[in-house]
């Protein structure tokens, strides 16, 4: 995949978390409703969208950080060792900044 195929895949990610991220605003400006059964699933709606609302933020930040580093020319080299990233792993994680190498094992 091209890298300016590569850039429009992460913009479109980069509006859809964006969208995602308003939404999820906008569920917390509601008000609470006055039944105290239903402010508990309110409750436990606000853990689920408290998580949604941090990953599509995490999620945000690394798109943006992937989209500087195609402007500055190292969007295609690990962040680590200085390789290639192969562009099956870009493809299927556009924001990377690791090769798999470094990637398997950062996770160890």
């Amino acid at each position: 995949m091209p890298l300016q195929q590569l850039k429009h895949k992460l913009i479109v990610q980069k509006m859809q978390l964006e969208r995602q991220l308003s939404a999820i605003h906008h569920d917390f400006q509601q008000g609470r409703s006055a039944d105290s059964a239903e402010q508990a699933a309110e409750r436990e709606n606000e853990q689920v969208l408290n998580s949604l609302k941090h990953n599509a933020a995490e999620e945000l930040r690394q798109i943006n950080t992937a989209l500087q580093r195609i402007e500055h020319g190292d969007y295609l080299q690990c962040s680590q060792c200085g390789e290639a990233i192969g562009l099956e792993r870009l493809n299927a994680v556009p924001y990377t900044s690791l090769c798999i190498s470094c990637a398997n094992t950062a996770t160890q």
